[in-house]
């Protein structure tokens, strides 16, 4: 795959509470991906860009909430969402500090 590709894969990591838990427990982390992904792409860009060893993907796809403005509604765009964990002893840091 070509690095070009690789580098729009991931669109941002996802931070919360849940996903924190995970990456303490199970070394687990979240990213918002593009919709047509696929889970070969998504273990590649992860090792290029943080230098780990990615040892499984898993993607939901998530549905847009359907969202109220005044008197009309609207849908929000459908999402992909990786969980991908990470072998013993890699770690990404977001925070930048080491």
């Amino acid at each position: 795959m070509s690095e070009s590709r690789l580098m729009k894969v991931l669109v941002a990591p996802l931070m919360s509470e849940k996903t924190a838990r995970l990456a303490d427990r199970s070394r687990q982390y979240a990213f918002k991906v593009v919709g047509d992904a696929t889970k070969p792409e998504i273990r590649q860009a992860v090792e290029m860009l943080f230098n780990v060893k990615v040892t499984g993907v898993q993607v939901a796809n998530m549905p847009g909430k359907v969202k109220r403005s005044g008197q009309t509604f609207g849908k929000r765009s459908d999402w992909k969402k990786a969980f991908v964990t990470l072998a013993e002893g890699n770690d990404i840091n977001f925070m930048g500090a080491e």
